[in-house]
């Protein structure tokens, strides 16, 4: 009897090791800088990062001379079916807690334990605004036609797609607002891999600056003060 409790008490002071060496990195690690790429070319694209306060976004031109984002993800997939927005919103996280946790009173331990632990599924979350305005939960950055292609194409590479080739659309009513929707995701969430992990990796694939490794917003924000 003693030995089980023994291994009971080894075992829930190991999580608690982990919980804390894990603290301790998303602490300490984001500290560690990712310098922007140094380039010639001028800097004509516009784009934001935002937050919510948790969860991060990547906020594009829904059409510029690279590309018509439109014509991946469709105002008509939202309630207001409106079509003169000029930004785009894209997020990357855990389908459970995307469609499932609308507030934080609403998050079961089943989905927080899905989503550390890789076993759940992913999806986009795609908002249209009118316009943005910067502020602490608002940057804007400056790319070049180049590195406005690269983020382009990192964002296109996490949405899942059908076999014509086209976004696939989560048909729900769990949606924030008149104007987003979700769409299908590749790749699984987890606590080494959030939301704000995928957001830090976009500006790193355009060549912007950005963390070593986050899971959270303010290990990105930091660098943009």
């Amino acid at each position: 009897m003693k030995k089980a409790i023994l291994i009971i008490l080894k075992f829930i002071w190991a999580i608690i090791a982990i919980v804390a060496v894990y603290l301790l990195c998303g602490l300490l690690i984001p500290y560690i800088g990712v310098p922007a790429k140094k380039v010639s070319e001028p800097k004509t694209v516009g784009v934001y990062i935002l937050t919510n306060g948790v969860h991060t976004d990547i906020v594009v031109p829904i059409k510029s001379k690279q590309f018509d984002w439109s014509k991946v993800v469709s105002s008509e997939d939202t309630k207001s079916k409106r079509s003169d927005f000029k930004y785009l919103s894209i997020g990357w996280g855990d389908k459970g807690f995307y469609l499932d946790t609308p507030e934080w009173k609403d998050l079961k331990v089943s989905t927080a334990f899905y989503a550390a632990f890789w076993l759940g599924e992913s999806a986009m979350h795609c908002t249209f605004y009118d316009q943005m305005t910067e502020g602490k939960d608002c940057k804007k950055i400056m790319l070049t036609e180049k590195q406005y292609e690269d983020l382009i194409q990192f964002v296109n590479d996490k949405f899942d797609h059908d076999e014509a080739g086209k976004v696939i659309k989560i048909n729900t009513d769990a949606v924030y607002s008149e104007n987003d929707a979700f769409y299908e995701a590749k790749g699984s969430y987890s606590f080494l891999y959030t939301c704000n992990t995928w957001t830090n990796n976009a500006l790193k694939a355009a060549g912007q600056k950005a963390a070593l490794w986050t899971p959270t917003d303010f290990g990105i924000f930091q660098h943009y003060k």
